[in-house]
């Protein structure tokens, strides 16, 4: 028997009945709920999930209940982006547009949106564990559906790179120069490989000589044939990578010192280093919620490795790996250079950390120091005063050419010293060290590097600091040597490994 439903009503649809109450719902009700299903998104804001890619972009929108508003794909173009910008805002108010891809292929789109005022946020990729698995597919549809739930969610979501200022154009020069350096090298790599197959007459030429030597000499090469014309190219294409590669490190270091000369004042800090972290905080460095952040967009924040009794912390293999590479150089230098940092090595060392334990601990050190940089860019510490070097120097009639002979460096090193621009502290110790010997011409710095090396490497008891016998644990750890990868072929002599200590370097 057929269940009377009441006298029908135009342009409203039944009453809804549930299926063990009798009472009806209201039809008031029912009409309302009819009104929002038919205009999604047009009773509270929109959340927007955007899938970028080179040749288009998909746009997925959510209303505040989470359902869904609008999917569609847009060409990445600027009329395609006039067209996605319109849909949003057909749409309803954007509460936040999350996207895939930023400073890549979104790049346009997330300069053009901000531009319109609309809040955009990085959308970060899955985790591993959450990516999907085997029977599941993928689609454009279903990243922009996931980037727009993030956004309604709040969850993993970053702020984007502005890529509006002088670190966008730092980025493109340095993406100019590793392409010259890569060129470079590749050059010398094969004219390595045709001398190894050339006769032996010209084999025998050049037997010994390799790298940037053997490029300078290969225009003298008079060999006939195509062999001859192949290294002549080859040596041309080095040259001109050289002098692009050079130009680029020029152009680079004067944009570091009008915008930010704080970073170049960090000691082992040069301008591709520099270059480096800038692009890694962006034109937007207050995007960083702290230097802690920052380091770990470096790369450079520990990783708690504990287990059971053993407390300690391992290398972070993400993050930034250009920026870590910086940091790890700075880090180097620091260690083979710089007196301080050098004994704090040592005495991680005799703590029991492993080289690359004290790296990682360094690493953040440097990166605190970069993020301070960064975010003050024209705050620095002005180095000591040099005027009285600069007076005994032009006592003994001694030109910077010549001074820069005899410390066996630069002559811009040593007029950067002297003006107070950067703070050098290995060149101003060896310039020290020659005024107190009185100028000599004939000074060998190598030979005083040498002898610090070893008055660095006594004891207490040798070098009479002390006035009573150290024990043999403070003679062993003040004469212990940092083993430095790439620099020693032996291993470092084992020590017992000692578990706890802080990850966080005292300051060198």
């Amino acid at each position: 028997m057929e269940r009377y439903r009441g006298p029908e009503q135009p342009h409203s649809i039944a009453p809804r009945q549930c299926a063990v109450c009798p009472v009806q719902a209201s039809t008031e009700r029912t009409e309302r709920d009819m009104r929002t299903e038919s205009t999604p998104g047009a009773r509270g804001p929109v959340f927007c999930g955007v899938d970028t890619h080179a040749d288009s972009h998909w746009l997925y929108v959510l209303d505040w209940r989470g359902r869904k508003v609008l999917s569609r794909q847009f060409p990445a173009d600027a009329a395609g982006y006039e067209a996605l910008a319109g849909a949003i805002a057909a749409a309803g108010e954007p509460a936040c547009v999350a996207m895939e891809g930023t400073s890549s292929y979104g790049a346009g789109l997330t300069r053009h949106l901000a531009s319109l005022g609309m809040p955009v946020r990085e959308a970060l990729s899955p985790a591993r564990t959450q990516r999907r698995r085997p029977g599941q597919g993928k689609c454009d549809e279903a990243d922009a559906e996931r980037a727009a739930r993030a956004a309604m969610s709040g969850s993993k979501l970053g702020t984007p790179k502005s890529q509006d200022g002088w670190v966008d154009g730092v980025r493109c020069m340095l993406a100019a120069r590793s392409g010259a350096v890569k060129a470079r090298t590749s050059a010398i790599n094969t004219a390595r490989s045709l001398l190894t197959t050339a006769p032996e007459g010209l084999r025998s030429r050049f037997r010994g000589v390799a790298g940037p030597r053997l490029m300078e000499v290969l225009p003298s090469v008079r060999a006939e044939g195509a062999l001859g014309a192949a290294l002549g190219a080859l040596a041309d294409l080095w040259a001109a990578a050289r002098d692009a590669a050079l130009d680029m490190e020029r152009a680079i270091e004067a944009s570091l010192e009008e915008n930010c000369p704080a970073l170049l004042a960090m000691y082992g800090c040069g301008p591709v280093s520099a270059a480096k972290l800038a692009v890694a905080a962006g034109d937007n460095p207050g995007r960083l919620r702290s230097e802690a952040s920052f380091a770990a967009i470096c790369g450079a924040c520990p990783i708690p490795a504990s287990s059971g009794k053993t407390v300690r912390h391992r290398l972070n293999r993400g993050g930034d790996r250009q920026a870590n590479s910086a940091l790890h150089e700075i880090a180097r230098q620091r260690v083979m250079r710089d007196p301080e940092t050098a004994e704090y090595a040592e005495r991680a060392r005799a703590r029991g950390k492993s080289d690359r334990e004290v790296m990682r601990c360094l690493k953040r050190y440097v990166a605190r120091e970069a993020y301070r940089a960064l975010m003050h860019p024209h705050e620095i510490r002005r180095p000591e005063d040099a005027s009285e070097l600069v007076a005994a120097r032009r006592a003994a009639k001694v030109s910077q050419v010549r001074a820069a002979s005899i410390l066996g460096t630069s002559e811009k090193y040593i007029s950067m010293l002297e003006r107070g621009q950067r703070e050098l502290k290995p060149i101003r110790r060896a310039y020290e060290a020659w005024v107190e010997a009185g100028l000599p011409l004939d000074w060998d710095r190598q030979a005083f590097e040498a002898e610090r090396k070893m008055d660095s490497k006594k004891t207490p008891c040798q070098i009479g600091a002390s006035g009573r016998k150290e024990a043999p644990q403070r003679e062993a750890r003040c004469g212990a040597s940092l083993h430095v990868r790439g620099r020693s072929g032996g291993k470092p002599p084992s020590r017992p490994r000692i578990p706890g200590g802080s990850s966080r370097p005292c300051r060198p």
